[in-house]
């Protein structure tokens, strides 16, 4: 797997996780379910913050809408209560319900009283549209493949053309999913914040590498669409409040990329963090969290900018070809970057 840092570029200037990936998170898993068949190039991506039953132990959690073109389930909720109790699933636009029906019958397999005798549950899901790569319209995501995608998690990230990126594009090159990782020392102790990208927008010619350079994918300019996903990941002690600052700042890193969030990208961030836990039954009416100086929140802003800008950066260079419909691809960055040396 080709990532950014083999060609000698290295964005940004915080150290990274031993990883360089999300899963330097303790406990955070990622898994995938690839489908490739003819002109079906699609997946899903599954996101398990941590071990355990995320019904009953909630994490504090905060999203921020930076272009609202997206179909994505269960934000409004996030938004609202600040919590996420189930995993995230990232899949293609016409995939979201069969995910959200996946990811509610997992929880029912832990929680049966869900919807009967406790409140129901919030499946999150997000999305981007795949079809020039994938005939959409063949609907071919099954809760048996989201389902799976979650059975796949391990700490170890597959990059590019995998799992929900199976199929997207950013600046006219393959796109798909990418992460990347930076340490935070905070009191004597090291944390992480880690990013995963469903990178699928960008107009061609519009990227920009930390170098300065642009690499040019040799198509015709369009108007800017798609989508990106980003999924931060921390073990800082943060608040609500706090998670939200810090997913607006990944909006520094998609712009570092070059993308300027056209009318018809769907660019959402959405954050946790495994401390500041929320029971579902809260045994006191009064609950204790531990929350970080807003004196030091500014190496966690910088951390999602520059996390995020790798994370892209290595989905495209992490990706391989794909065919779709019409015998449609797109050409790949690692490519590019091997020419231009």
């Amino acid at each position: 797997m080709t990532r950014i840092r083999d060609f000698g570029i290295i964005p940004g200037i915080m150290p990274t996780g031993r990883r360089n990936a999300i899963t330097d998170v303790p406990g955070l898993r990622v898994g995938h379910a690839t489908i490739r068949a003819g002109a079906v190039n699609t997946g899903v991506t599954a996101i398990i913050p941590q071990p355990g039953n995320l019904f009953q132990d909630k994490l504090t959690a905060a999203v921020d809408v930076i272009n609202g073109f997206g179909k994505s389930a269960g934000l409004v909720q996030v938004a609202e209560l600040g919590s996420l109790e189930t995993p995230i699933l990232l899949t293609n636009t016409f995939a979201v319900g069969t995910c959200s029906n996946a990811l509610i019958r997992h929880s029912l397999s832990q929680n049966p009283e869900i919807g009967r005798t406790t409140s129901t549950v919030n499946p999150v899901v997000c999305e981007c549209n795949d079809g020039v790569l994938s005939d959409i319209q063949a609907m071919a995501v099954t809760e048996a493949d989201a389902l799976r995608a979650i059975e796949a998690a391990g700490e170890e990230v597959a990059e590019g053309s995998v799992g929900a990126g199976t199929g997207m594009v950013a600046f006219g090159f393959k796109g798909g999913i990418g992460t990347a990782s930076r340490r935070i020392v905070l009191q004597d102790r090291d944390h992480v914040l880690g990013a995963l990208v469903l990178a699928n927008f960008g107009r061609a010619g519009d990227l920009v590498l930390p170098d300065g350079r642009r690499p040019d994918p040799r198509l015709p300019p369009e108007a800017e669409k798609g989508s990106i996903i980003v999924v931060l990941a921390t073990d800082l002690p943060v608040d609500q409040r706090q998670l939200t600052r810090i997913c607006r700042r990944a909006g520094a890193g998609i712009a570092r990329t070059g993308a300027f969030y056209g009318h018809g990208s769907g660019d959402i961030v959405l954050g946790f963090t495994t401390r500041n836990r929320i029971a579902h039954r809260p045994t006191s009416e009064v609950s204790l969290i531990e929350r970080m100086s807003d004196n030091r929140i500014d190496d966690a802003f910088r951390a999602a900018c520059e996390a995020t800008e790798e994370a892209i950066l290595n989905a495209t260079c992490a990706a391989i070809a794909v065919t779709g419909p019409d015998a449609a691809t797109r050409p790949l960055l690692s490519d590019w970057l091997r020419r231009s040396r």
